[in-house]
């Protein structure tokens, strides 16, 4: 089966974090993320949603960000992100810049090193 006439529904990315706590803090504090789901007590699993994005936090002891970006994030305003984010101390890998490739973005690291790409056409 090649998957042909098949619709595909939202797809959302699984994110690990050492420290669910911290993660929330980060997700729903900076981010402005809502938690609509919790599983496990200590709660080992989280789903994020804020407007049509959703995000999901798997517990990792001991988990570090890869070197590379885990999600990207398309938003309507990238700069006011940006600024949001610079004045809550985020770390910023890669400044805000018009890329060519026709977007205007910049990446962010969260508290475990996990790099979410962010921007706008």
């Amino acid at each position: 089966m090649d998957g042909h006439g098949i619709r595909f529904g939202r797809l959302a990315a699984g994110i690990g974090v050492s420290d669910m706590a911290r993660a929330l803090a980060f997700y729903t504090g900076v981010l402005g993320f809502e938690a609509v789901f919790q599983n496990g007590d200590p709660v080992i699993f989280t789903i994020l949603e804020r407007d049509a994005a959703e995000l999901h936090l798997l517990l990792a002891p001991g988990h570090r960000g890869p070197a590379f970006n885990v999600a990207h994030l398309f938003v309507d305003d990238v700069d006011a992100l940006h600024a949001s984010c610079v004045a809550a101390g985020v770390t910023i890998v890669k400044t805000l810049a018009d890329k060519d490739y026709g977007m205007r973005a910049f990446v962010i690291a969260d508290p475990d090193g996990n790099c979410i790409d962010i921007g706008a056409p």
